[in-house]
Order: C-alpha cells, then structure tokens, then sequence
C-alpha cells in the first residue's frame, strides 16, 4: 500500500514501529532514522523475520533540514511521521514543503529557549502545504491524538452543542523508582513546571504550576489526585468544536514525583537557561534527563494502568447531556505486546492510525489539520482493532 519515513527510534517511536510492522498491509516498507543508527538497526533486526514489511534504516540530523531532504528524496516515502523531538517539528515540515511528501507529528512545536506550547508556528505553514497539495497531520498521539477524535466523535454522534470539556489523563503505574518520567524527561518536566492554564469564555486564564487540584474516581483505578496543566490540544479544540465555553486538562501526580520535582526545582535543576560548568554551557534540565532513568527502560518495571479520556457536557435536542470516552490501558500487557509500558504505548499507537489513515487516503486534505478536522469514524474503528479499546458512560461523575 505505502511506505512510511519514522524519523526518532525512542519509547513512542518503537511502539509505533512495531504496530507499523503489525499493519504489513498498509505499511509495506518504512525506514527508521535517527541520529543514533543503531538504535535503528537493533530494532530492525528484532522485528525482521516476524513481518511482511520491509524494514530499512538510515542515520539523519533532525534538525539539518538538507540532510531531511535527501533521505526523503533516496527513500521517496508517502509519508514522514515525525516521532522525533518537538524542537525538529519545523525542520522536518519544511524537509516536507520542499519534497511534496505528507507530514504527521504527535506533538506541537516547541522552541529550545521556552517552554511555550502553541500551534502558531505550525499553523503559519498552512497555505503553504495547501499550495503544495499536501497534508501535515498534527497532534496524532493520545493527548493530543485521541482526545481530538474523542471530541470529534461526541460532537458528530452526542451533541448540538458541546459547551465544557475536561480531559482527564491519568496514569496509576509503579516503576519503582523514587522519581522518574514515563516519556522524555526534558519534555515532561518542562511541561509539568510550566504555569497552567485553561480555555473559558474566548480566552486563557492562567494559573501557578500545580495550583488546581481535583481529585477524581477513575474507572477500574480509582481516587487519584490530578492537577490543572497547559495542554497543546486546548488551542486546537477552542477553535475546531463550536459552542465550547470552557476546556480544561488534568493530569495525575503522585506525591513522591511531585517532591522530587519540587526539590530538583528549588535547586535549579529544572532551569533551561544554559550555565558554565567547567568552562562549558550547560543546560541543568537537559543534564537532569542524562542522569535520569531512560523511559524506555521502564517497561519491564511498571506495573498498573492508565486511564486517559474526556468527560464532555452540553446540549443534544434542547436537553443537558453528559458523556464520558475513555480508554483503559495496563502497562504490564503492553510491555508483553511491543516491549513498552502504557504511557509509550498510547501515544506510538495513535501515531501508526493517524499514519494509516493519510496513507490510506481515508483522511486526505491538503493543508495543516488538527487531527480533530478529519472524520473521527475511522479512527475510532481503528483504536479497537489495534489495541487502545474505548468505553463510554452517559452518567459519569464530574469534575468540579
């Protein structure tokens, strides 16, 4: 059917790639590249023998867009998915502009000196890509990913009018370690130390980092605490599902991570502004995630689930609904499965389905999309046959 470019070969990545080889019939032939070949290399030979797909792999810099540009001239792919970092979302887009080749990411573009997550750098590519007849696909993770589907499926299926959103993602393993992150550490805490902030009536409200605290009863986990954040998806879904009034993201946290988290704070090791050690520039988050455990290596370690969804409120036929998507996932079956725990497994999943749905031509419009602007139906097909089942519930408990 096609061939898929996967530039990264980390957590997300490798779970991507193994249900890429799952799908032979969609994907007949991907190469993996990275900055670290072999990484690439050592994944191909373990799924080489157990797959119809042909695997290729091939060293490339992220972030040197001429380099991007002939791996996509030698390899010619129908599509380049991003699983890289968000800090080469631009560079490979560009890499895209200048080959015609559609584009996917799982997250929005973030530079290097700021943890500021907005969609306007990607969105400034629009015309661009249209003029180009060509698709970039963006946020097909779980959150953001699933969640835009989620949003799109009870708009299209439950409601005239969705007025709040909360989305709730919450994730009850156990690695065992006193502080670790379930996905790239620079990426997590720069995410986590951030001040929060949520969409209400046509505009942002912010908050302190961790200043909102609810505490909720997550289907099959239980009470967990969770904390208002920023979310990239809250930009996007603000602007895509009408009548919203107000969109709001939790997250869960134990209280060993946050006190870890609080004291590698207090003593600047969450900083991204560079410093001199030893007559280098250093950036302390970025020495942070060297000495921290690798996310990759926590699969055989976590034990448990997660529980990510959207709890939606709003109007269908004159009357209040509610109603509530969600996904279940243990951690302890996906490491049986692809070798990954959950938190890998529920963005890398998605990544292969919104990859799937562009090289299928199921979702085909040129330009720059959210993923909430394609048809959901798929999509959401797709989440149960490929191992991220969904449950729903028209009478769940709120959140305040």
């Amino acid at each position: 059917m096609g061939k898929a470019l996967i530039i990264g070969c980390g957590a997300v990545a490798s779970v991507a790639i193994h249900k890429c080889c799952q799908n032979s019939g969609v994907f007949d032939e991907i190469c993996i590249a990275s900055r670290t070949k072999s990484k690439c290399d050592a994944l191909k030979a373990k799924l080489e023998g157990k797959t119809k797909t042909k695997i290729k792999t091939a060293k490339v810099d992220a972030d040197n867009v001429e380099e991007l540009i002939s791996l996509i001239n030698d390899f010619k792919p129908d599509l380049v998915m991003n699983l890289a970092l968000p800090y080469q979302d631009l560079t490979i887009m560009d890499a895209c502009l200048a080959t015609k080749t559609n584009y996917m990411d799982t997250a929005n573009y973030e530079p290097l000196d700021t943890a500021k997550f907005e969609y306007k750098w990607q969105w400034a590519y629009r015309k661009r890509f249209e003029e180009a007849g060509i698709t970039a696909l963006l946020g097909s993770g779980f959150d953001p990913g699933v969640t835009g589907v989620f949003s799109a499926y009870a708009q299209k299926h439950h409601f005239d009018e969705i007025e709040f959103i909360d989305i709730l993602d919450c994730n009850a393993g156990d690695h065992g370690y006193p502080f670790a992150t379930n996905f790239n550490p620079e990426i997590n805490i720069r995410e986590v130390s951030a001040k929060g902030s949520y969409w209400q009536d046509g505009k942002w409200v912010e908050t302190e980092p961790m200043e909102i605290k609810r505490v909720y009863n997550f289907p099959e986990i239980g009470e967990k605490d969770m904390y208002l954040l920023h979310h990239e998806e809250l930009e996007s879904l603000a602007l895509n599902i009408k009548s919203i009034k107000r969109i709001r993201f939790f997250m869960t946290f134990g209280q060993s991570y946050l006190t870890h988290l609080k004291c590698l704070e207090n003593v600047g090791m969450t900083s991204i502004e560079p410093i001199d050690f030893e007559g280098k520039k250093i950036v302390p988050l970025q020495f942070l995630k060297a000495v921290l455990p690798d996310p990759a290596s926590l699969g055989p370690r976590t034990k448990g689930k997660t529980n990510i969804g959207c709890i939606f409120i709003g109007k269908k036929d004159g009357k209040q609904k509610t109603y509530y998507v969600y996904n279940v996932c243990t951690h302890e079956e996906c490491f049986a499965e692809v070798g990954s725990q959950a938190v890998a497994y529920t963005t890398g999943v998605p990544a292969m389905i919104g990859a799937m749905m562009l090289i299928t031509k199921t979702w085909n419009k040129p330009g720059v999309h959210n993923i909430e602007e394609f048809d959901p139906d798929p999509f959401m097909d797709a989440l149960n046959k490929w191992g991220l089942p969904w449950q729903e519930s028209f009478n769940p408990a709120l959140v305040d």
